[in-house]
């Protein structure tokens, strides 16, 4: 039993013995590496102009409902639902025969008023011609005069309503007062629509479009201190110029102009609302599209760019890995802005005259050496080049 003891204990001391001098060993070898190879470079540092992005959403310029202005059973539907009309086309008829009645009705009684005015005034004639003989009295010559008055009036009245009935028997035909696309019809033959109140269609502008985008109270106060762009109006002498992308492109390439931004911020969202026009000649924007908008952000000005590989994330900030002259690594929270020619710019955390690793960021942390390969980055990025 003691021996058995006893060669337990020689064979846990030896594994103890092997197991420390593995690990020495591989301390050693760990000591004994090689710094990792990473490539690295200068930050590319020129004028640049930076650009903003906003999401929104087109809107048509106008949209109406249509609307029937004289009640009456819908008689035909002249249009094809999600059709292209111009201004003035025919879009659905009312029933005319009742406002054509009441046409030849106040025709009959245009007619019979000067009929009326005719005989009163060949009276007013005859009764002037016997004042002056004598043969009437003041008081008959008066009555006629007010009955020739009167008549007038009647014929005043009567072309009134002549008007207004042509005017009702104009609005039976109720045509487009945009141009744009239609919608689909809302009633069907025979419906009775009541004046001013039955939507029969809707019509919205195709060409131009607008864009309405909200920009938040950081950006809005940053924009009030450009000289130029940013949320200014376009006007006659001078053009804010913008670019707008659909949802299904990369890159922006619709032109327009912003031609208004609100007076005031939303109290709810800390927001700004703005508006751009864009030309819609082929009618591919169509409304209810969400876009991206982007405008000028910022003055020209020495900018700082990097490769977007070379920015890492530490917790909830962006930083750059910088090497020192001694070839050890260093961690360096920036501050990141939008993209320029394939770059990001980095608005603060670097000048510009630091070396900083652009590739092989997973082989790096601070405090170690490394082995740096020096590499120049081009001016323009090649995914932006090509």
């Amino acid at each position: 039993m003691r021996q058995v003891i006893g060669t337990g204990r020689r064979i846990a001391w030896s594994a103890l013995v092997v197991l420390t001098f593995l690990g020495a060993s591989q301390s050693g070898r760990a000591q004994d590496a090689p710094p990792p190879p990473v490539t690295v470079a200068k930050p590319v540092v020129k004028d640049v102009v930076e650009y903003d992005d906003f999401i929104g959403r087109f809107e048509p310029v106008d949209q109406v409902d249509i609307r029937a202005r004289v009640s009456g059973y819908v008689d035909k539907i002249h249009f094809t639902d999600g059709s292209v009309v111009k201004t003035g086309d025919l879009l659905f008829t009312i029933d005319q025969r009742p406002y054509q009645a009441a046409l030849d009705e106040a025709q009959a009684s245009l007619e019979s008023a000067k009929a009326r005015v005719d005989f009163a005034q060949g009276d007013v004639v005859r009764a002037e011609n016997l004042r002056k003989s004598g043969n009437i009295t003041g008081q008959i010559y008066d009555e006629r005069t007010q009955t020739l008055a009167t008549a007038q009036a009647d014929v005043n009245r009567a072309e009134a309503t002549l008007n207004r009935a042509k005017l009702d028997l104009q609005f039976t035909e109720i045509r487009a007062p945009i141009a744009g696309r239609m919608s689909r019809h809302l009633v069907s033959l025979g419906n009775l629509v009541s004046a001013n109140d039955t939507v029969l269609s809707n019509i919205v502008s195709m060409d131009p479009i607008d864009f309405y985008f909200d920009v938040d109270e950081r950006s809005f106060l940053a924009y009030q201190k450009l000289s130029t762009g940013s949320l200014r109006t376009s006007n006659d002498g001078a053009l804010n110029e913008v670019l707008v992308a659909t949802s299904d492109e990369n890159e922006p390439t619709h032109k327009g102009r912003l031609d208004f931004t609100d007076n005031r911020l939303d109290n709810s969202s800390g927001t700004i609302r703005a508006r751009a026009i864009l030309d819609n000649k082929d009618l591919t924007l169509v409304p209810g599209l969400f876009g991206r908008i982007r405008i000028l952000g910022s003055d020209k000005y020495k900018g700082v760019l990097v490769p977007e590989d070379a920015i890492g994330s530490d917790q909830d900030r962006r930083v750059v890995y910088v090497v020192g002259a001694d070839n050890t690594i260093s961690l360096q929270p920036v501050r990141v802005g939008s993209r320029v020619d394939g770059y990001r710019v980095i608005r603060v955390g670097l000048k510009g005259d630091e070396t900083i690793v652009v590739n092989g960021l997973m082989r790096v942390r601070p405090g170690i050496k490394v082995d740096p390969k020096l590499t120049t980055l081009p001016p323009v990025a090649m995914a932006a080049a090509n």
